[in-house]
């Protein structure tokens, strides 16, 4: 029998104290099918935790019954949490746990029973295994295009599709296929194939989850003891589940209705993992009598945020949308959310570091600031512009855009490149098209990929070749050599910090997280919605999941407490071809009186002229990051006090030792060049040179103008001495 240890029960307490009406309703209802529909905000945990305490502490069932699943560690962690202050932390009493946990941990009690002696081994990674089927099938083993195929994998056995069923369901489905689909059904098979052929039996988290069904499915024994040992289930996120999950829930039920689900199907965002919001959408039809409850009152965000989140998704359609909850926010009154369009990139994410250093300035932790954005591949702006103005960030859910193990092979690549000597020298147009020539052979083609790692590996690259172009763009005489410096020196810049900063997280990752500020960047079309999903002059070719990038900005607005910032660039590069519109779900969303509210002009109308910064020395333009902080161009001869460098480098550290933060985080290695160069003499000196702001004058302008004069004292004094 599953092991059973005694539980206490929670001791008397107002368990519906603080609720609101409705959590109070759905903490009431009567053991039996509840069906909680839940908006952003409103309490869901609060409310499932009270109801598993509420039925346990009417004698409905005991603690050690009640089985609570969700979808990640975090979540159930804090299940966990919160059960433990409702006095239901005991071992072995509720148990919160994933749907993978909860069956791994069924597993390893049936197996004996179920299979007998034969041994079996959980992988931690089936990569390896994919790539050995993806070899054998002749398909290419790249990192990129083997995940992809991992995904396929993984969403056909989440979808309950054998490997024969695999291509007719992909066609179905519109699957975006990394090869054709006939071809990823002969992987499929493979990587079956080589699990079962090994020594016992390998199983992937997947299979976790088909063993345990099939276990209680087929051995009325096993489904006794279980069905005797939990008698009362707790599903949360339940739009998250997919068919592979529900035939678990099933099992574990056995015909029995002793089911509460929490859910938002408007915030269904992992179709494309196999997640189906179907089984939420049809809960009342499979419980006719089932309770539902709508939690409408949301207790985290200002009602202007709340009002644009129920703007967002009120313009939703089809079926999904029937079941949009009108959000009521509960918070005292807010800022209105804003709205920007840039001219471009650079632009857009120049303004949200200068917001983001105003909201520091005002008192909101960095922790509590995010910059949210469709494809990880925009990350690169912010983390430039937030590196040059010395804010610390940390990027969640991914490497910073430099650590990337494809722009690594890129940047290695454009190294090699500039090694050889059968080339001839490049630069401006000429620089661009070789570095596209030598990332052509790491994946960037003309057209963007079939396959989610495909494309997102293809989304950097192309973020490389869009970097150079700015860069050519602000130096017409920019070569290789010079490119690689520059790399080289926004990637030392980014090392990842030491300390909590703001986070830069795809709209995907914010998923279940909240911040007091939240900027919500690249909302143009074609990347939210992405350009997959729309055609030719920007129709939509695929309705459902047009709709589904509808529901990732509504996830991203009710991300936001208080302050929600919404932006967007007519262009990729500065000074580049406006070819871009904002978003469509923006639409009737921006109001008429904000600077925002126009449409982006035709394309072919000319940008205003942007001014660049001079050369000190030679008054040309200033192109390139590292020539604007410097002051100067590169051709012009730089007049370096390398004792002035090497004492304000010795300060640095000591400061940055002092402070606990990295040195970049007190000034990087070019503003120090700039200072020991351009010896700046006075505040107004110090702060025109870039990388150094109001923030960092106030914190250590006396500290380096202290450094210049002592070493001009110096030098006066030794000049002296010679005479």
């Amino acid at each position: 029998m599953m092991e059973r240890v005694p539980v206490s029960t929670p001791s008397p307490r107002p368990l519906l104290a603080g609720l609101d009406p409705e959590q109070a309703a759905a903490v009431r209802a009567p053991r039996g099918p509840v069906c909680v529909l839940a908006g952003a905000g409103t309490g869901k945990t609060r409310t499932i935790t009270h109801r598993i305490a509420h039925l346990v502490s009417a004698g409905h069932v005991r603690a050690d019954q009640v089985l609570a699943v969700t979808f990640t560690a975090r979540a159930a962690g804090e299940l966990r949490g919160r059960l433990r202050t409702l006095g239901l932390g005991e071992a072995n009493a509720v148990q919160a746990r994933t749907f993978h946990a909860a069956a791994l941990r069924q597993l390893r009690y049936f197996w004996p029973q179920v299979v007998g002696e034969v041994p079996w081994r959980l992988i931690d990674s089936k990569f390896p295994i994919v790539s050995q089927a993806a070899h054998r099938a002749g398909l290419s083993t790249v990192t990129e295009s083997v995940r992809d195929l991992a995904g396929e994998i993984e969403w056909a056995k989440a979808s309950l599709i054998a490997p024969e069923d695999y291509p007719a369901a992909a066609a179905r489905q519109r699957r975006d296929t990394p090869y054709e689909p006939s071809r990823v059904a002969e992987v499929y098979i493979g990587y079956e194939a080589l699990k079962s052929s090994a020594e016992g039996m390998l199983l992937d988290f997947d299979d976790l989850l088909l063993h345990t069904a099939a276990a209680l499915e087929e051995y009325p024994a096993v489904a006794e003891e279980f069905r005797g040992r939990y008698r009362c289930f707790v599903v949360d996120e339940y739009q998250d589940v997919t068919p592979l999950q529900q035939r678990v829930l099933d099992a574990w039920l056995g015909g029995r209705d002793d089911l509460t689900v929490v859910g938002d199907a408007n915030q269904t965002i992992y179709s494309f993992t196999g997640a189906s919001p179907a089984y939420l959408l049809d809960f009342s039809r499979r419980f006719p009598e089932a309770t539902v409850v709508r939690l409408e009152r949301d207790y985290r965000s200002t009602p202007q945020v709340v009002s644009l989140a129920n703007r967002v998704i009120g313009a939703a359609r089809g079926r999904i949308a029937g079941t949009r909850l009108q959000l009521i926010g509960q918070r005292a009154e807010g800022p209105e959310p804003v709205f920007a369009e840039f001219d471009d990139e650079p632009a857009e994410a120049l303004a949200v570091t200068k917001s983001i250093a105003r909201l520091l300035g005002s008192g909101v932790p960095a922790a509590e600031i995010a910059v949210l954005y469709r494809i990880n591949a925009q990350s690169e702006a912010y983390e430039q512009a937030l590196t040059e103005a010395g804010i610390a960030y940390q990027v969640r859910g991914g490497e910073g855009f430099f650590q990337r193990p494809e722009v690594r092979q890129a940047v290695q690549a454009l190294r090699q490149t500039a090694n050889r000597d059968d080339l001839p020298d490049a630069r401006g147009a000429d620089l661009v098209t070789l570095v596209r020539a030598a990332l052509a052979r790491l994946g960037l083609t003309s057209e963007e990929p079939t396959g989610a790692q495909a494309r997102e590996r293809w989304s950097s690259l192309v973020a490389l070749v869009q970097l150079t172009e700015e860069l050519v763009e602000q130096d017409s005489d920019l070569e290789l050599p010079a490119l690689l410096r520059e790399l080289a020196t926004r990637a030392e810049a980014r090392h990842p910090p030491t300390v909590q900063g703001v986070t830069l997280a795809s709209l995907h990752a914010a998923k279940g997280l909240e911040w007091d500020a939240v900027f919500l960047v690249g909302l143009a079309d074609g990347t939210l919605p992405i350009a997959h999903v729309l055609g030719e002059g920007g129709t939509v070719t695929d309705e459902s999941a047009l709709e589904e990038e509808r529901r990732l900005l509504y996830v991203g607005v009710t991300r936001a407490r208080e302050h929600l910032r919404l932006s967007w660039a007519l262009s990729r590069s500065a000074g580049g071809r406006k070819s871009r519109r904002r978003s469509r779900f923006l639409n009737e969303l921006v109001p008429e009186n904000s600077p925002a509210s126009r449409i982006a002009q035709p394309a072919d109308r000319r940008a205003p002229t942007r001014k660049h910064p001079t050369c000190r020395i030679c008054g040309r333009p200033l192109l390139g990051t590292t020539s604007t902080m410097l002051g100067r161009c590169s051709r012009c001869p730089a007049d370096l006090d390398v004792g002035l460098l090497t004492a304000l480098q010795d300060w640095r550290k000591e400061k940055a030792d002092e402070l606990s933060v990295p040195h970049f985080v007190v000034f990087s290695d070019t503003t120090l060049t700039a200072i020991a160069e351009q010896r700046p003499g006075d505040d107004r000196a110090l702060v025109s040179i870039p990388g150094i702001g109001a923030k960092k004058l106030r914190q250590f302008g006396a500290d380096v103008l202290a450094l210049v004069h002592s070493r001009e004292r110096a030098q006066a004094h030794k000049s002296a001495g010679e005479k």
